[in-house]
């Protein structure tokens, strides 16, 4: 649920704003609202600082070197910003050399045919009058060349003969001329082993300074806290001999904030917010729904505060979505054994848990709809096996689709009955009834037009009722006129997404049905080749491998996309989330 938040402001004295912001600080507690743009000479030296040290932590956390970072022993870094400078130095050494050896490997490449020689020894015999210059000649004009000149042809590639013209005067050949390499082959070759030779011993370099990270990376939480400190003191409003600072804490919060003003002889207003202010959301749910929140975090989206948080909502409804989208229990128990694999290697190092246990929680769901499929790697050679699903119903592709149309009507069906819940007694609940009418008349229709099962009479009696409701009651006025107007306008606009939107959950079957096949398809080409000889053995083994490799892959991938769409996107513009916040970060000592 999203926190109750109270406004704030505190009134000192100007020279108690740095102990007051420190104070603060150390209660952790106020979301700092800046009264001006935080500016001078600090700030600007610790955003450089902070910029500084962030590229040496980028560098060290880059995944060629951090494959190295095993077992090394901490170090504290003395003097973080030299060491931050000969990292960033180095990684700026290491990228051009590996841009200049890039263009020789394609010099090479491009000369390798014409041999080795040395332009050093070329440029001698010109100036003795011997002259020896590169040519494409088309093959068929070769002997139109002029007399007095000596054609060596090196070799020929689409037409075109690449030859070597010796001649006592640089007389003009109007065919094109190629252009001599500042060095011949083998110095080309030469320098490019000794590129890469520099190239291991920079990589070696950057590599000594792994054990510094942990080290760079608390000297970065201590520049950012004093970042913060310094904002939040430039920050303040000033009056004369007086300053100012705004905020907002959770409400639960309010006595902390009063004793200490108290103490410190503070001036404290505390207030609701008003509907213009810009409020932090804070999120608080049981620790079981808060598995949820790294799916939040990759999208990087916050409710505003005056949304609704719909956490458990997302939960429930992606675990489902995953379930059927990969729908196959063999990936399921991989992605169980993967998960328990990276938690025992990685748990002392990530504390936050939560990604663990929401793997744990697709993986089962993934199982789940497996074995009520009967699809385990595939579900062809299981039905030819004769093992049937758990779930018989679902082995017909139409009631799936059907099902699919049934999830979509309840998921949207809630965003309603959220706001309902929300709004009542205000008559605009009603018009939020209407569109649950709306969206199983949809429902109805959906299954008509896709899968040609009868609309029932009913249904009629579901869209025009809705209708009806949401035309008088979206934009209740106390002039009717304009409600129905505003209404009928609301309703122009929605009335075809609800169908749309239903139809949409149709993807959940599509991309399941997707997966599966491809399932299939891998283990009929394996079967086709047969296991017959050890060669055969190996390339079944490969075409078995890759394929449900491939869909092990793109399983998640397809739940991001599609699973977490019909959450944030259909889901969401229902209840009218907009994702319009921002996340409440209060004001904190470091104590890094």
């Amino acid at each position: 649920m999203i926190v109750s938040m109270k406004k704030v402001s505190i009134i000192v004295q100007s020279k108690d704003a740095d102990s007051t912001v420190g104070e603060l600080s150390s209660l952790g507690i106020v979301h700092v609202e800046h009264q001006k743009l935080p500016k001078g000479e600090d700030i600007s030296r610790l955003r450089d600082d902070l910029d500084f040290i962030n590229s040496a932590i980028r560098v060290l956390s880059e995944a060629e070197f951090l494959e190295q970072n095993i077992n090394q022993q901490e170090k504290i870094p003395e003097d973080w910003r030299f060491i931050s400078k000969h990292i960033v130095d180095l990684r700026k050494r290491l990228e051009q050399l590996k841009e200049y050896s890039g263009a020789l490997k394609v010099r090479i490449s491009a000369w390798e045919r014409w041999g080795d020689f040395d332009p050093e020894e070329i440029e001698k015999l010109r100036q003795k009058g011997i002259y020896i210059r590169l040519y494409e000649i088309p093959a068929k004009q070769l002997k139109d060349l002029p007399a007095g000149v000596i054609v060596k042809k090196i070799f020929t590639s689409a037409g075109l003969a690449h030859c070597a013209v010796i001649s006592r005067d640089k007389s003009d050949i109007n065919f094109r001329e190629v252009s001599l390499p500042k060095m011949g082959l083998e110095k080309m070759r030469t320098r490019l082993y000794e590129d890469g030779r520099i190239i291991e011993l920079v990589q070696d370099e950057i590599c000594k300074y792994l054990a510094y990270v942990k080290g760079l990376e608390r000297v970065k939480r201590q520049l950012g806290g004093k970042l913060e400190l310094s904002e939040a003191i430039n920050g303040m409003a000033d009056l004369a001999s007086i300053v100012y600072l705004r905020g907002y804490i959770p409400f639960d919060k309010e006595n902390i904030l009063q004793e200490a003003a108290k103490k410190q002889n503070w001036g404290l207003v505390i207030e609701e917010p008003s509907d213009e202010d810009r409020v932090p959301t804070l999120t608080r749910n049981p620790r079981w729904v808060s598995i949820i929140n790294p799916v939040f975090k990759i999208m990087e989206v916050v409710p505003g505060y005056r949304e609704f948080d719909i956490s458990l909502c997302f939960l429930i409804f992606l675990s489902i979505f995953f379930g059927i989208i990969i729908g196959d229990a063999a990936y399921g128990l991989i992605y169980l054994l993967l998960t328990l694999y990276f938690q025992h290697k990685f748990s002392r190092k990530i504390k936050n848990k939560a990604p663990f246990y929401l793997a744990y929680l697709f993986s089962f769901c993934a199982i789940a709809w497996g074995l009520m499929t009967a699809s385990f790697f595939g579900q062809e050679w299981l039905a030819s096996r004769s093992i049937k699903p758990l779930v018989p119903f679902l082995a017909d592709d139409k009631n799936l689709r059907n099902l699919c149309f049934l999830i979509g009507a309840v998921h949207l069906s809630i965003a309603h009955i959220w706001r309902i819940l929300m709004y009542f007694p205000a008559l605009i609940f009603l018009a939020d009834l209407g569109w649950i009418l709306i969206l199983w008349s949809a429902f109805l229709l959906a299954r008509l037009l896709v899968l040609g099962i009868d609309f029932p009479g009913f249904g009629m009696w579901l869209l025009i009722p809705g209708i009806l409701l949401v035309a008088l009651f979206s934009n209740p006025r106390k002039n009717p006129l304009r409600a129905v107007a505003a209404g009928l306008g609301t309703l122009a606009l929605n009335l075809m997404n609800n169908f749309t939107d239903i139809v949409s959950y149709i993807r959940l079957f599509a991309v399941g049905l997707a997966g599966a096949a491809l399932a299939d398809a891998f283990n009929k080409m394996a079967v086709d080749i047969g296991i017959k000889g050890i060669l055969g053995f190996v390339f079944s083994g490969l075409i078995i491998i890759a394929g449900h490799g491939l869909n092990i892959i793109l399983g998640p991938m397809s739940v991001l996309v599609h699973g977490v769409r019909l959450n944030v996107l259909e889901f969401c513009s229902h209840l009218d989330v907009k994702w319009s916040g921002f996340e409440y970060r209060p004001l904190q000592e470091n104590t890094a």
